[in-house]
């Protein structure tokens, strides 16, 4: 009789909370990380007392109530909401996302419709431009982004910010990066429009915990020992490792854009005075600076701590070896990849989910809704007013 119902690849906030939900139900499951620490990119290290975000900022957002709930009945969430700054070309710093507080600072509006007149002008020029040109709509990310929002907040906050980001110029890379730039005719500095944000009161470590109670877990224990030994173990297989790697790369390799971090202790409470600053010049290497302790410290409350901690974060074309973070959802990866998931419909004992599994970029809320929506469909009946 075999161990497990489940074998679970990948102790990330998919696998974990996929755990979470068969184990609710009555099911047995084993989970595995190559990882020697289980969370995946969520997990949370600790440097002069702060908790840091070791694979870059996550900060959970969401409109979801029922999803909010599901995760504040876990552990406790946080204040924090996230309004990053720019440090842009000119030396200057600059409210993110677009809104009034940004527009006063590029061309001094100080109302909506002085604004709203100054961004349609810019507009308009960059549309004649691409019409005089021949073309009746953008080419590349550069023409989409001057469309959008116009050649001085392109120039000052755009442009170097996603050359960096992706390694090559904006009149290469595909208009559809970009779809969309969030411009705000408020004075509303809230990244995100939603809901409910924050993070998990002591990082995302002890949610992780909770999310895998009840379930065994081994970490170190890379799936390649298992792979021809796995129906052994479990009647069924949940991976949300890299989807062609799974396949051993037989139709081709996917491409990936990675990150590197360095990250330092200073002697200083308080660097940047903010968690997130975005580098939108050239001449710095990185594309933003992370303050951790402003994650979950507020107010005065930073300056208990003497030190700080910070990780400035470089964009790196992806290597073997490396952590995949951005898929490249170009016409010839997403060719590559759904010949990739139609191998994997093929296998009715094996369940491919989460954004390396699903070659997609998910944010944490849509990773557990799709963790929810397996759980339906494997006819696990536990939290049913999700």
């Amino acid at each position: 009789m075999k161990r497990y119902d489940y074998l679970i690849v990948g102790a990330g906030p998919f696998g974990s909370t996929f755990a979470h939900l068969a184990t609710k139900a009555g099911k047995r499951c084993l989970v595995i990380d190559k990882r020697p620490h289980i969370g995946g990119n969520l997990y949370c290290g600790k440097r002069a007392g702060i908790n840091i975000h070791s694979y870059g900022a996550h900060i959970f957002y969401t409109s979801d109530r029922k999803i909010w709930d599901f995760v504040n009945s876990l552990v406790p969430f946080n204040r924090f909401t996230n309004c990053p700054l720019a440090y842009a070309p000119d030396r200057k710093l600059y409210h993110l996302p677009f809104n009034m507080n940004t527009f006063h600072e590029v061309w001094g509006s100080t109302t909506p419709d002085m604004a709203t007149e100054k961004l349609k002008e810019q507009q308009k020029e960059a549309r004649e431009r691409l019409k005089a040109n021949g073309y009746d709509k953008p080419r590349n990310l550069e023409e989409h982004a001057l469309c959008l929002v116009g050649k001085d907040l392109y120039e000052l906050l755009v442009k170097h910010y996603t050359e960096k980001q992706w390694g090559r110029p904006c009149t290469e890379l595909p208009a559809s990066i970009m779809r969309r730039l969030p411009v705000r005719m408020t004075f509303d500095n809230n990244y995100y429009d939603v809901l409910y944000q924050g993070i998990p009161e002591g990082g995302y470590n002890p949610l992780i915990e909770r999310l895998l109670e009840g379930s065994d877990v081994r970490t170190d224990t890379d799936f390649r020992s298992l792979r021809e030994t796995w129906r052994e173990i479990a009647d069924r297989l949940v991976f949300t490792g890299a989807l062609d790697e799974f396949f051993d790369y037989s139709l081709g390799k996917l491409e990936w854009r990675s990150l590197r971090f360095e990250t330092e202790i200073l002697d200083t409470p308080n660097f940047q005075g903010n968690a997130v600053v975005n580098y939108t010049d050239a001449a710095s290497p990185w594309t933003r600076i992370i303050e951790h302790k402003h994650f979950e410290t507020f107010g005065d409350r930073v300056f208990d701590n003497p030190q700080t901690v910070i990780s400035r974060e470089y964009p790196v074309e992806f290597h073997d070896g490396m952590e995949p973070y951005y898929p490249i959802n170009d016409p010839k990866n997403e060719a590559l990849a759904d010949a990739y998931k139609k191998m994997g419909r093929e296998l009715n004992d094996v369940i491919f989910g989460g954004r390396l599994a699903e070659y997609r970029y998910y944010n944490m809320s849509d990773v557990i809704t799709s963790a929810f929506r397996l759980a339906e469909t494997e006819g696990l009946a536990v939290y049913r007013g999700l």
